[in-house]
């Protein structure tokens, strides 16, 4: 479960009185999601989601986290909105974390991705990057080229106890990544996470998207890579070149995609598959005994690399 800070009864009814939300009801915590402590809480009003930010996230990243969702959620993407206490702040402190509430989606997320699915999410992507241009705030992209280049440095010498020769595997793809890595794409604001469990849908419709705590500015292209990763590989890592030609050309008809971001897919899919590789690796090396959150296998991401290595063109993504 990824509750990794308890909250007492008191200290929540405490806290939930400064919004004007009502009385809390019950609280529970929400499995999914590892980076921070998540629970639905029902008040006499409705339900919300109250987050506790661990120590893996930046203090300083959390007014463009908060922010890029009340930007979008008031251009009319399907997101939660941060809720603002009495004294007109969104972030407050819960516990000795910092805490905020935001509203509560309806919906399920896919356990397993449909082509219909593929095709809704890639019209959401590209609303999402329409309603990100004016958004003011810029955050880099720590899980980029220096990122990987630290992960790198932090795993390589366990790297092979998970697989012999991994180690010299991910060298080899980070020097090849470090000289090939495009330049002069769209730069924008990327969610980065749009793995299916941040993508809710009811019945036939899409309605929305959440856990935005990876996004950042970067190569709008690069988010489109991320999505053809985590939503069109099955099950035994056969890719799915339907799933990512419906997802590609939903999300080219409201944003087009340029002739240099069609050619960079390949590298910039290569350079996802490497950034989820290294942080599952990390934490599969890093696990501490005990822990509520199981680490997700890293090798998943090392067959759909090898899969990208040998795309020459977008024409192996369907197009």
């Amino acid at each position: 479960m990824a509750v990794y800070t308890e909250v007492p009864d008191g200290d929540l009814a405490a806290f939930v009185k400064a919004y004007d939300i009502g009385e809390v009801v019950s609280c529970k915590g929400i499995a999914e999601g590892v980076e921070n402590s998540n629970f639905l809480i029902r008040t006499t009003k409705g339900s919300y989601i109250l987050t506790l930010y661990e120590k893996r996230v930046n203090r300083s990243d959390l007014p463009f986290f908060l922010g890029l969702m009340e930007h979008l959620a008031a251009k009319g993407l399907s997101c939660p909105t941060p809720i603002k206490a009495s004294d007109g702040e969104a972030l407050r402190e819960l516990c000795g974390r910092p805490a905020a509430i935001i509203s509560f989606l309806e919906g399920m997320w896919p356990r397993r991705p449909t082509e219909r699915h593929c095709q809704l999410l890639g019209s959401a992507i590209a609303d999402l990057h329409i309603k990100g241009r004016d958004f003011a705030l810029k955050r880099p992209n720590n899980l980029s080229l220096s990122g990987w280049q630290t992960l790198v440095a932090n795993t390589k010498d366990r790297a092979d106890e998970v697989v012999p020769g991994l180690a010299a595997t991910i060298e080899e793809e980070l020097a090849f990544l470090e000289k090939n890595w495009p330049q002069g794409l769209e730069i924008g604001v990327i969610h980065a996470d749009l793995f299916p469990d941040n993508v809710f849908f009811l019945g036939d419709r899409l309605s929305g998207l959440i856990d935005f705590y990876f996004a950042c500015t970067d190569f709008l292209a690069y988010d489109v890579a991320i999505c053809l990763n985590a939503w069109c590989f099955e099950q035994k890592s056969e890719f799915n070149v339907t799933k990512a030609r419906l997802m590609i050309e939903s999300y080219a008809k409201l944003r087009p995609l340029s002739e240099a971001e069609l050619a960079a897919m390949p590298i910039l899919a290569r350079g996802s598959a490497l950034r989820f590789l290294l942080t599952r690796l990390y934490d599969w090396l890093n696990h501490p005994p005990g822990a509520f959150v199981q680490p997700k296998d890293p090798l998943e991401y090392l067959k759909k690399l090898r899969f990208h290595q040998q795309a020459k063109s977008v024409a192996a993504y369907g197009l």
